[in-house]
């Protein structure tokens, strides 16, 4: 495959996020996250220079909208900084122009 052609490939749509450290819920281990790529209205009440920062309030907000399984607030809250950075990684990462994301790559 030439360059031009990887560069025109699509983005994928989710990404899939193994935690360092798994989310108890009841008798259910959540050791990952599916996270999919947001659309517009998922974005509602937060700022994009928020989400791209990773903000903890902006993630918390978003993050439930969007992981399979879904994540609750007071999950997030919980949740080990390291997998909360991995997650919003993702999230920022989806936000990204094809041509910003093409000059990282």
């Amino acid at each position: 495959m030439t360059d031009k052609q990887t560069a025109e490939l699509p983005q994928p749509l989710t990404e899939t996020v193994e935690l360092d450290v798994p989310i108890q819920r009841g008798s259910q281990t959540v050791t990952e996250l599916t996270i999919r790529k947001p659309k517009s209205g998922a974005l509602r009440g937060v700022a994009l220079t928020d989400v791209l920062q990773m903000d903890v309030t902006a993630l918390t907000t978003v993050l439930p909208r969007i992981t399979q399984p879904s994540l609750s607030k007071a999950e997030i809250g919980d949740m080990d900084p390291a997998d909360l950075v991995q997650c919003g990684g993702v999230v920022a990462g989806f936000l990204l122009p094809r041509k910003a994301r093409e000059g990282s790559e």
